[in-house]
């Protein structure tokens, strides 16, 4: 029988052990966590973007040799942007990124309809007048960018920054899958039309800074439902960017000009 002090410095020695493992265990998981948050940040940037198009197949081992890590962090990013809409996991299939017909995206802005105008009417009263000041200034930069790129990437940040004082997260983080899903086709559409042709957007986003500095929460619903609206209305007209792209660019080609008003949302 070992004496009481070799006993107590035993336990003593066997918590600390467990201890140094918990450490040790922490600070691996929080490593993948990074290593996750890299990856699906990359991949997140590549599929807005429009350089990872719908349809595409993301293969899991060339992501991880890519990042130079195993599949584990790959898979975890991947689950990350499944949950946000951007990719789809199929079984014995692998990732995709996330593809849709012209009747799931018109469902999607029929739901954007109803889900934005109610984070936007629970945001107006609570923005500060600094933070009104600001959005203004995006609307404005917007209004002079004549890049694509640039004025979908001030687009999506104004819009998604005018819900940030909605005060619900879990209706945001929706909306926010919902503008994920429908990026690709903003792209394509926004692409057909002449820049003269924003000018109905610029407006819209005009008016809406008069309604949050009035603190018009009524007046922003009705502009930004309307908002909304037209452009699932132009989407509808253009089914062909729903089509596989060389059917899509031929469709192009047929398309006479004409003066139709942008839409980006």
């Amino acid at each position: 029988m070992l004496p009481p002090h070799k006993v107590t410095h035993r336990r003593q020695d066997a918590k600390s052990e467990s201890v140094s493992t918990s450490i040790e265990s922490e600070s691996l998981s929080q490593d993948a966590s990074r290593l996750s948050d890299r990856i699906a940040a990359g991949l997140r940037e590549q599929i807005l973007s429009g350089r990872l198009k719908p349809g595409s197949r993301i293969g899991q081992e060339a992501l991880a040799a890519e990042f130079k890590v195993s599949r584990l962090p790959v898979r975890d990013a991947l689950g990350r942007l499944e949950s946000e809409g951007l990719i789809m996991l199929r079984p014995n299939s692998g990732a995709w990124v996330a593809k849709l017909d012209l009747r799931e995206c018109i469902e999607l802005y029929q739901i954007r309809e109803r889900l934005e105008p109610l984070a936007l009417s629970a945001s107006v009263e609570h923005m500060p007048d600094s933070y009104i000041n600001d959005l203004a200034d995006i609307v404005e930069t917007m209004a002079n960018s004549r890049e694509t790129e640039d004025f979908l990437r001030l687009d999506r940040e104004f819009h998604l920054a005018s819900y940030r004082y909605s005060g619900m997260a879990r209706l945001n983080e929706l909306v926010e899958c919902y503008w994920n899903c429908t990026q690709h086709y903003r792209r394509a559409y926004t692409n057909l039309q002449p820049y003269d042709n924003h000018w109905i957007i610029h407006a819209e986003h005009r008016l809406m800074i008069d309604a949050f500095r009035r603190r018009d929460k009524e007046g922003a619903q009705h502009l930004l439902y309307e908002h909304i609206r037209r452009t699932r209305f132009e989407l509808a007209r253009h089914g062909y960017l729903f089509e596989d792209q060389p059917r899509a660019q031929n469709a192009r080609k047929r398309r006479r000009p004409s003066n139709d008003s942008g839409a980006s949302k």
